[in-house]
């Protein structure tokens, strides 16, 4: 397995995108949640972390990187699927933060498999500007989105939220086409 440097570079720029996009909106989805869960949570992502971290040994290739990583973004698809389907229940947004941590699991994993991937100092650090830029543009489209929306009407957090879901959902899709464009099998 190779990673292709270009479409991976896409990858990491619309990953950062979209966790731009969406940092706000947790502040909305999370509301139904009591602090409890989020100490349940902390416990959890610390326990799966520490998990993840004594496997490495057996994890530290491209193709487990590979499939990690997909298995990531897909993750992130179904939460976006499950919350447009959905919308605000209890249970939905219980499930929605679960697979949030559980995604957040791999993430130490990911730096550090990127790190051995990309080897170069160079391209660490552009990949590091690349992720900026688009954690950046997607906290700035996120704020125009729900200013264009608010101009229409919208002021409901929950359907401004909803609405940003169907633009989450494009740009999760399209994650998950560069991450196929950026690990070729030989």
């Amino acid at each position: 397995m190779n990673l292709n440097l270009r479409p991976y570079l896409w990858y990491k720029l619309l990953n950062s995108l979209f966790f731009g996009l969406a940092v706000g909106s947790v502040f909305v989805l999370y509301t139904p949640l009591e602090p409890s869960v989020f100490s349940l949570g902390g416990i959890g992502l610390a326990v799966g972390l520490l998990v993840v971290a004594k496997v490495y040994e057996k994890m530290m290739n491209l193709l487990v990187f590979y499939r990690i990583t997909l298995l990531v973004e897909f993750l992130a698809l179904l939460i976006i699927i499950s919350f447009l389907i959905f919308q605000y229940s209890y249970t939905n947004v219980l499930f929605i933060y679960i697979s949030y941590q559980l995604t957040f699991v791999f993430g130490n994993y990911l730096m550090r498999m990127e790190t051995l991937a990309l080897k170069r100092t160079t391209l660490l650090s552009f990949a590091d500007v690349v992720k900026q830029q688009g954690y950046l543009a997607g906290m700035i489209i996120s704020y125009l989105f729900y200013k264009f929306v608010e101009f229409f009407g919208v002021i409901d957090k929950e359907t401004q939220v909803y609405c940003l879901h169907g633009l989450l959902l494009v740009v999760q899709i399209v994650i998950i086409y560069c991450v196929f464009k950026a690990f070729r099998h030989r």
